[in-house]
């Protein structure tokens, strides 16, 4: 197991025994079946401090969100922490803290105790772990048309599992304004076709809206490979680029119509939740088989 995958287990094992006092190092590397040396450096070397402080560090975080939002006795906060008497704890408390465990109560100061490897207590009773890799807005707006168009070609492939009358059995649910008598099939159809007519606008190139009439699932999956990965692949260059603002004029029609790469992709995400959501639960009703659509699946730890 790689070190960064065995400190992250280590802290998943802390987590689950912050209270039992009784488990040291010697314990922890057991479970682990590794060395208490070798737990030792692993753990020094992802955390910058050693596995006793870095336990003792989180307890006392714990201690102070507790005797900050409870009436909880000092006493009783320092025996949660492990400590074996109100003086050690005091001690300990004011070391880290500038302050008594008392004073602590009316103090506006943050819990979390300067640390570079970002573990910390986090209430209501556990670790959050550090991320294991830096997601910035530019890579999350990218991801999330990803996620979007990977999703769009799962509910066509579950779709194919329908016939014909299922694909176009009118969805009793709709909003005023969007998409008027919506089937599996004109939905699907319209989710390509949005990535399809904004590449189109962004070209200035007219977009044929007949290809939407009736369109076969075949063609849905050709579009969608072109068109998803063409869509996709300008929102993560525009983003990487800081060129979100950029204004395009769409010139095809009766009147030029002028917007920006971030309204355009903030509109195409937010109007194919919608009709994402709309498949997904008619599909479902059909009988296809599930498809996973929540963007927690996708962006899980």
């Amino acid at each position: 197991m790689p070190p960064e995958d065995r400190f992250v287990t280590f802290l998943n094992l802390l987590g689950d025994h912050l209270d039992d006092h009784e488990l040291g190092s010697q314990d922890l590397a057991a479970k682990l079946y590794v060395s208490r040396s070798l737990l030792d450096r692993v753990v020094a070397a992802a955390a910058g401090e050693s596995t006793a402080k870095l336990r003792r560090r989180v307890l006392l975080e714990r201690a102070a969100f507790r005797l900050r939002t409870t009436a909880c006795p000092v006493l009783d906060a320092a025996v949660d922490a492990g400590y074996s008497s109100n003086e050690a704890f005091t001690r300990a408390f004011e070391r880290a803290y500038g302050v008594s465990p008392t004073a602590w109560r009316s103090s506006a100061a943050p819990i979390h105790i300067p640390a570079r490897n970002g573990v910390h207590f986090y209430p209501p009773g556990g670790l959050r772990l550090p991320a294991r890799a830096k997601a910035s807005t530019v890579n999350f707006t990218a991801d999330l048309m990803d996620q979007h168009t990977d999703l769009v070609g799962r509910l066509i492939d579950r779709a194919g599992t329908l016939s014909a009358e299922q694909l176009d059995k009118p969805i009793e649910i709709g909003v005023e304004g969007i998409d008027d008598h919506p089937t599996i099939r004109s939905l699907l159809s319209r989710l390509v076709g949005q990535l399809d007519m904004w590449n189109a606008a962004m070209a200035s190139v007219p977009y044929d809206f007949a290809v939407e009439q009736q369109e076969s699932l075949d063609s849905m999956r050709e579009r969608l490979a072109t068109a998803g990965s063409g869509f996709a692949a300008f929102v993560r260059s525009a983003s990487e680029q800081d060129r979100l603002g950029e204004s395009f004029v769409d010139a095809t029609g009766c009147v030029p119509y002028e917007f920006t790469a971030a309204g355009m992709i903030a509109h195409v995400l937010t109007y194919a939740a919608y009709r994402r959501t709309l498949v997904v639960g008619a599909l479902a009703s059909a009988g296809a088989p599930e498809v996973e659509d929540d963007p927690l699946t996708w962006f899980a730890p």
